[in-house]
């Protein structure tokens, strides 16, 4: 008897994927791998008492006020990176006109002109993470639809130019990716971690994934038990580096997101080691440093061979 899930919401597992045939992907101008810098920029779309919200964002402290106050020391922290962290990521990438896509709340883009201002002149893109960043598995379906909306209608106001893709926080609910496919103007979603590659999933009519990673992003430098060192993270991006560029050399280019939030990466100490793993990819002269609609837009236009449900 062959062991089966059940049918239950939401997409269908797919425990395969491309397997033992690696797909021989083309990079623009032959590159090893695509690497694309994710910025989570999710500054004031956080909950918090004067949103609105019943209680304010947890980052786990150790002396926690609870959820009958304002923790003024998280709020504060948020705020470290729309006011100054951003920027110290926006001078390192256009030192060296490096594209990036920001994983942008869209009412964080609302509350910093600024920055929605610099997406604009760089022509970095969107993919949206929320209308606020809040858990969509909470709400029912018709709130999350409603909420897309509004996210839509606001990045395109804030930047110019509507966001084409979509990465829920931490996780998507199990109407996340149809609701997507039912707006019609999103190509791809990042709520998966599945894959080195985007894919077609089977049950999503063509609509692309592309995948994220938790690896390569320094969400761990303030988690409980994780790097301790900038040198550490960044150490692991060079090696991750390394090895896909190993691959893409023998012949299956891959592609590696990596994850920064201004509010972490945005410190003097982890920006230095930022700086050297960006020197350090830019010496190997065979790293695509892409925006993620790019990514995207390239594997529709050249890889469509992979659509498994074409």
């Amino acid at each position: 008897m062959t062991f089966q899930d059940q049918i239950v919401p939401g997409p269908q597992r797919d425990f395969i994927g491309y397997g033992r045939n690696k797909p021989r992907v083309e990079w623009p101008g032959s590159a090893a791998v695509a690497v694309n810098f994710c910025i989570a920029y999710e500054e004031g779309a956080e909950r918090s008492r004067p949103s609105g919200d019943d209680r304010g964002e947890s980052l786990g402290g150790v002396y926690p006020i609870g959820e009958t106050h304002r923790d003024l020391a998280v709020e504060t922290l948020f705020e470290y990176g729309s006011r100054a962290g951003i920027w110290r990521l926006a001078e390192l990438l256009d030192e060296h006109d490096i594209p990036a896509t920001l994983f942008a709340a869209a009412v964080a883009l609302e509350r910093n002109a600024e920055v929605s201002a610099w997406v604009r002149e760089r022509q970095h893109d969107i993919c949206c993470h929320g209308w606020r960043w809040s858990e969509p598995w909470l709400l029912d379906e018709d709130e999350e639809r409603r909420r897309i909306a509004l996210a839509v209608d606001s990045v395109t106001r804030t930047t110019g130019r509507r966001p084409i893709g979509w990465r829920s926080r931490t996780g998507a609910s199990v109407n996340t990716r149809r609701l997507l496919i039912e707006e019609g103007g999103f190509l791809y979603d990042s709520d998966s971690y599945n894959d080195d590659l985007p894919h077609f999933p089977k049950d999503a009519g063509g609509h692309l994934v592309v995948p994220y990673t938790l690896t390569y992003t320094e969400g761990k430098l303030v988690q409980p038990l994780g790097y301790t060192s900038p040198t550490d993270f960044w150490e692991t991006c060079r090696l991750g580096l390394d090895e896909l560029r190993r691959e893409g050399k023998a012949g299956f280019p891959k592609m590696m997101s990596i994850g920064l939030h201004p509010r972490h990466t945005g410190q003097a100490g982890r920006m230095a080691g930022l700086r050297s793993f960006v020197e350090y990819a830019l010496q190997q002269g065979d790293v695509w440093f892409a925006r993620r609609e790019d990514i995207a837009r390239h594997w529709i236009e050249n890889h469509t061979k992979f659509k498994v449900d074409a």
